[in-house]
């Protein structure tokens, strides 16, 4: 059985609560789970020790068992210190679409020739 540490969301319509839980990766997100080992409350300050909370003993547990956090539950893990921290690379992520990048140069290419005509503009006046 391939099991997860995810989060489960609950809360009403526009106000997220998740609850941390170890699940069957074959159930539905929302669906049945094993058991509950902490909650995420996503509406409190950054700082806020009610934000996160969780079983790390019984978290450990699960890992020791084969379970497999997602990233967002394994970022929770990093920030308190129970697994290390992962090396992500998305260099992709910086870099602006198709079209931004199409804007971007013709702005140049646009530049370059108001540039290029001022400075014919001037050897003509300088002659």
């Amino acid at each position: 059985m391939a099991m997860k540490i995810r989060l489960a969301r609950g809360g009403s319509k526009k106000r997220p609560f998740y609850r941390i839980v170890a699940t069957d990766s074959r159930m539905p997100r929302d669906g049945r789970f094993i058991e509950k080992l902490g909650t995420y409350n996503p509406l409190l300050p950054k700082d806020s020790e009610e934000r996160v909370k969780m079983d790390v003993e019984r978290i450990q547990y699960w890992i020791s068992q084969g379970a497999q956090p997602t990233d967002r539950v394994s970022r929770f893990l990093e920030a308190a210190g129970v697994v290390d921290k992962k090396e992500r690379n998305n260099p992709k992520k910086a870099k602006p679409g198709k079209a931004a990048q199409d804007r971007a140069d013709a702005r140049a290419e646009k530049a370059k020739a108001a540039a290029e005509a001022s400075a014919a503009g001037e050897e003509a006046a300088a002659e």
